[in-house]
């Protein structure tokens, strides 16, 4: 279980496809502390740590992380937002997090609100994950609050400070990103879909 409060941004310094497998490798402030078999989310994808050397440690995606992730899109020199699994007893800052990527979702609009940027995203509806305003959502690991939200759209108001301290600096307009839909919201949508 996570929070959606990054911890850090790591940067990624290796790929190594192996059949159907990414190995990646990730170069972070927090390899020191880190263990063989634990778990960190990636842009908010749940992966274990199987290698650990100097500041640097590495984690597999399976064929099914890479389908429904952005995962595998990454590249060599790109930041991924990063957080360690919730301790009992801490503080929950942010929501539950499960580090279970539902989908991958499109930005469509990013625009400078004068403190604070506004970026929407668009989703596939389809797959009956909902968004209500004032709700949570977790974008690349980071847990935030919907502002406006639509049948298949949604946006999120971010404050200098996470866009300063997390990849949400780097997005682009047409950037794919990892969607964790509120855990509480998806069992409340399954209940009236009976």
């Amino acid at each position: 279980m996570f929070t959606g409060i990054i911890e850090t941004l790591g940067t990624i310094t290796n790929l190594v496809k192996e059949q159907e497998n990414l190995h990646l490798t990730i170069k972070s402030s927090i390899t020191n502390e880190l263990k063989i078999d634990q778990s960190v989310a990636h842009n908010g994808v749940c992966l274990t740590v199987v290698g650990i050397k100097s500041d640097e440690y590495t984690v597999t995606a399976i064929k099914e992380t890479l389908n429904k992730t952005n995962i595998g899109s990454l590249k060599v020199s790109e930041k991924v937002n990063l957080e360690r699994g919730m301790k009992l007893g801490d503080r929950l800052d942010g929501h539950i997090v499960q580090g279970h990527v539902d989908e991958t979702g499109v930005c469509t609009s990013i625009e400078n609100q004068n403190g604070s940027t506004v970026f929407t995203f668009k989703y596939n509806s389809e797959k009956n994950n909902i968004t209500i305003e004032k709700g949570s959502i977790t974008i690349n690991g980071v847990s935030l609050t919907v502002i406006n939200s639509e049948d298949n759209s949604f946006s999120v108001a971010i404050i200098p400070y996470t866009y300063s301290n997390t990849s949400f600096k780097n997005l682009s307009v047409n950037d794919k990103v990892n969607l964790e839909f509120d855990v509480i919201g998806k069992y409340v949508s399954r209940l009236t879909k009976k």
